[in-house]
């Protein structure tokens, strides 16, 4: 058994006791709009960022391409060989729901993934990408933070949402409402770490109505009426203000009327409405599923221009250790992914949104390749892929290649001539919206300092450059 066999098994048959940062409270969309009617309990959450000394490590040129990003997590784990480092198997793969053909020089599978083959020009595939873990909860959480879990600072490292929301707060503008970091579908997306709760993802899962229409959010308006809500929001400020305006308490209960301010700007507001609610057409379009929904609402959160810069959307379901081939298994997860990616991808490139968009996807690992197991399944493994589309990334194309199997890379297609690794997906993503990925900020709890993507400054990871040129 070597290294990374023992710390997988023991990670898995020993879980951490104590509860990391990753997962301390997060803004539901109950909890947000509770807050207009709260008192100052729960002040522990309203500590904004302070003006926190950090330097930008190294000198670096950014892409500074994407104004958006959205992030889409294949929770579980899909098979790279059987869809975007498509491989075909002698005497196992189905040719007959697999339908392979080549497109752009791209061996792809048609028969699963039909719409996102119309996508290929604008999407650009990594697949010299390596995972480093090979337990689920680890490794995606190691995918949204950058970084080992299980390692010092694993605890407190923030969301890559999270670092772009404290990133991107100075550009917002009063009369932006929405949340910096969105959460589709994503309650188990990993949190702001040791940053301050402002700089959380906002969770929320679309929900739909007996015909299939989007409800938008919940507890935008008052049961009691407008001007209920005014005389309460006006008590409130009557009691609360000679603590919170300055505050003879310090700074966190001044911070926490921002919080007020945000919930009740989302009140009563048709920008919300139009955003976050949609039609059973549309979600028809989108696939008339959850996921689909997702992409859907990101795509609209985005056109409203409300502040919202980094979007994470989940979809689980990819653990497929048994049966992969049956139409309940990878086809119909197949179909989910590419009715809402693809129409998500085709939306944005007609609004123009894609241009400065940042679109990534990828599991925590990828599956056993070449024959299946003895169940009809594909296990954990370590090779895997990535995809990019929008912010001017070059599409159409590959980016590294592996072996006839897909068991390794024998071609990294990027400078650094290595695998590639979460840590450069993270700088990638930094990179592209202008943000300094070997930047080191000074608050962190332990004082020795956080680095946004670990031994960058070292040049050990860096961004996926080659994607751009």
């Amino acid at each position: 058994m070597n290294g990374q066999e023992q710390f997988d098994r023991f990670t898995s048959r020993h879980p951490r006791p104590h509860r990391a940062f990753f997962d301390r409270p997060h803004w539901t969309r109950r909890e947000f709009f509770q807050l207009p009617a709260a008192g100052l309990t729960g002040a522990y959450l309203a500590g904004r960022a302070r003006a926190a000394e950090s330097s930008p490590g190294a000198a670096v040129t950014t892409q500074n391409k994407a104004r958006n990003v959205i992030f889409v997590l294949l929770a579980g784990a899909p098979s790279h060989t059987d869809t975007f480092d498509f491989k075909e198997v002698a005497g196992v793969t189905p040719a007959d729901v697999m339908k392979p053909e080549t497109i752009s020089g791209i061996r792809w599978p048609s028969g699963i993934l039909p719409k996102l083959a119309d996508q290929i020009p604008n999407m650009a595939i990594v697949r010299s990408m390596r995972s480093w873990a090979l337990v689920h909860s680890l490794a995606q959480t190691w995918t949204q933070i950058g970084r080992n879990p299980a390692a010092a600072q694993g605890n407190i490292a923030p969301n890559m949402g999270s670092i772009v929301a404290i990133e991107k707060d100075a550009e917002r503008l009063a009369s932006q409402v929405f949340p910096t970091f969105l959460a589709l579908n994503s309650n188990g997306a990993a949190g702001p770490g040791y940053l301050p709760a402002v700089y959380a993802p906002f969770k929320v899962n679309p929900a739909v109505d007996r015909n299939g229409a989007g409800t938008g959010i919940g507890n935008t308006t008052n049961v009691d009426g407008v001007a209920r809500f005014e005389d309460r929001w006006s008590l409130l400020h009557s009691l609360d203000d000679p603590l919170r305006v300055n505050s003879p308490l310090g700074r966190p209960p001044q911070d926490y009327e921002s919080f007020y301010r945000a919930a009740r700007g989302m009140m009563y507001n048709p920008v919300v409405d139009s955003s976050f609610k949609f039609t059973a057409a549309d979600s028809q379009r989108y696939g008339s599923n959850s996921f689909g929904n997702a992409c859907l609402v990101a795509k609209q959160v985005l056109a409203a221009n409300q502040g919202t810069r980094f979007i994470q959307i989940t979809l689980g379901g990819w653990d497929m250790h048994q049966n992969i081939y049956a139409a309940a298994q990878l086809p119909r997860m197949a179909k989910i992914l590419d009715d809402g990616l693809a129409a998500l991808l085709s939306d944005l490139n007609s609004n123009g949104l894609l241009s400065e968009t940042l679109v990534v996807t990828a599991g925590e690992f990828g599956r056993t390749v070449g024959a299946l197991s003895a169940a009809q399944g594909r296990d954990h493994f370590l090779q895997q892929f990535a995809m990019f589309a929008g912010a001017g990334i070059k599409g159409g194309r590959t980016i590294g290649s592996t072996n006839a199997t897909g068991s390794a890379a024998v071609e990294r297609g990027w400078s650094r001539d290595r695998d590639i690794k979460p840590e450069d997906v993270e700088a990638t993503i930094y990179s592209a919206l202008g943000i300094n990925w070997t930047t080191v900020r000074y608050d962190d709890p332990f004082g020795r300092g956080f680095e946004y993507v670990p031994d960058s400054k070292e040049d050990v990871y860096g961004p996926i450059n080659e994607l751009w040129t």
